[in-house]
């Protein structure tokens, strides 16, 4: 039931407006607004505006007044500029790069909000940072996105909606008080491969998951193309070993991709190093041609030169994380919107509906 669309780019005026058409169709066919909208209020910061005013575009709403700014010393300065007393509101925040300043921005918006009287604060964070420091790998070391959750709840949230969370278990750092809403991205990539079923081989398909911690994402990626009546899709799975952070020591694939197109399925790409090392260790094993699907598109460090010459044919991201300048100049990256998605989960939530 979600329309997956993809981002426009900033300087197409064009494909923006077009965007824009497809909006005002949805908001169209969809019902009246009814009298809850009156107490909702949604606030962004400047982690991710695009997103954001996508997302009231969607809801035919628009973004709440706040300034989020800084003083002369650097320190967040955040001043709200509309009555939000005993309203819903909803704060949407990526917590990714400058991953520091973003988390205070949304740490002191919900305190603001606390201390303006808000009824109830929901937090969409499309990206949760930290989220990949989820145990201790080693003795002396923190568990972050614990301590994120933590962080948050001690803030006064009421509820936190994100985006293709690292591990699931992350949802249990936050106490019962504090409901936890991990939504999907991967019908986008679904989409995406059904709308380019002409150059993807979708009846001699292999998922690949590029760890053991994702097979159960790339199994129903698996699942979702056979619903659609491709039932010749094979899952295989990519054994790595990492000396440290960021670095793959060796990998091992498990199962075949010989003569079969491939759609390596993961949550994110953050330096592309893994990545790429999954798409020359799966052309060593036959494949064809190779595609990636990662809801989150971090590309740090040398991810963009990487990419580039490496094999993948495409590599389809979302905008939870806001587009960066050097990845226009890339034909290899695609990006879609979970607007849809989050806009979708708001309504669904004030109408207390299921998620």
């Amino acid at each position: 039931f979600f329309l997956m669309i993809r981002r426009p780019p900033r300087s197409t005026q064009s494909r923006s407006s077009a965007a824009s058409d497809v909006y005002k169709r949805q908001v169209r066919n969809r019902p009246p607004a009814i009298e809850f909208y009156q107490n909702v209020s949604i606030f962004s910061g400047n982690s991710n505006l695009p997103l954001a005013q996508e997302i009231c575009e969607y809801l035919g709403t628009s973004l709440g007044k706040i300034s989020v700014g800084r003083f002369s010393d650097g320190e967040v300065n955040i001043q709200i500029q509309a009555n939000v007393r005993g309203k819903d509101i909803f704060i949407i925040q990526s917590t990714c790069n400058p991953v520091i300043e973003n988390l205070v921005e949304l740490l002191l918006m919900v305190s603001t909000m606390k201390r303006a009287s808000a009824g109830k604060i929901n937090v969409i964070i499309p990206y949760y940072g930290y989220s990949r420091q989820d145990r201790k790998v080693a003795p002396r070391v923190p568990i972050s996105a614990a301590d994120v959750a933590r962080l948050l709840e001690v803030m006064g949230v009421d509820r936190v909606i994100a985006v293709d969370l690292h591990c699931g278990q992350i949802q249990g750092f936050f106490g019962p008080r504090v409901p936890v809403d991990n939504l999907e991205a991967n019908m986008a990539g679904l989409t995406y491969l059904l709308d380019h079923k002409d150059k993807i081989d979708l009846n001699n398909l292999a998922i690949v998951s590029p760890d053991a911690g994702g097979v159960a994402r790339a199994k129903k990626f698996q699942d979702m193309l056979k619903n659609q009546g491709y039932n010749n899709i094979s899952l295989a799975m990519i054994i790595k070993h990492r000396g440290k952070a960021s670095q793959v020591d060796s990998m091992h694939l498990v199962g075949s991709v010989e003569n079969q197109d491939v759609v390596i399925v993961d949550d994110m790409v953050d330096t592309a190093g893994t990545l790429c090392k999954a798409v020359e260790e799966l052309k060593n094993n036959g494949a064809k041609n190779i595609y990636a699907f990662a809801t989150h598109g971090l590309f740090s460090g040398n991810a963009f030169e990487r990419i580039q010459k490496s094999s993948i044919e495409k590599i389809v991201v979302t905008n939870t994380i806001p587009i960066r300048d050097q990845e226009e100049k890339s034909e290899k990256i695609v990006r879609l919107s979970v607007a849809p998605i989050l806009a979708e989960a708001i309504r669904r939530i004030q109408e207390k509906e299921s998620i």
